[in-house]
């Protein structure tokens, strides 16, 4: 059985590296197969993908990785793996951190990986409901 841990820790470095110093970089590990969805929103393809990374509305991200969880995930393709990953980024001058989630699906292509799926979600903090409605669900 593959290392489906070691693997992921060096795709998750290598991903969140080169997002975080060339994002035009990133389209290489895609195929026009590939999806991503982007707090809600469909790229399929390459291209697509590529132009929606690009154009992300901040010139400087560092990403701090918290977790990474892999586990196989297609008995059909040898070695296709889900790779979970949490932590935190912060952009351009911003002092405070935000939290995200990000979900791939990785397909081995030859000696390496590309993704098929790629899930990324901000984790917004939502404020408490109104009192009231506590009380009225007691």
């Amino acid at each position: 059985m593959a290392d489906h841990n070691g693997i992921a820790k060096q795709f998750v470095d290598y991903y969140y590296q080169t997002f975080d110093s060339n994002r035009n970089a990133l389209g290489a590990l895609y195929k026009d197969v590939s999806m991503l969805t982007f707090e809600g929103q469909p790229f399929q393809g390459v291209q697509a993908i590529s132009e929606k990374l690009v154009s992300l509305p901040f010139s400087r991200v560092q990403h701090k990785v918290s977790t990474i969880d892999a586990q196989p995930s297609n008995p059909q393709v040898a070695g296709a793996m889900s790779v979970l990953v949490t932590g935190a980024l912060l952009v351009d001058d911003e002092q405070r951190p935000m939290n995200f989630t990000q979900s791939f699906q990785l397909i081995p292509d030859g000696s390496t990986y590309f993704v098929y799926n790629d899930v990324f979600r901000l984790n917004r903090s939502r404020p408490s409901p109104p009192e009231s409605v506590v009380t009225q669900a007691r």
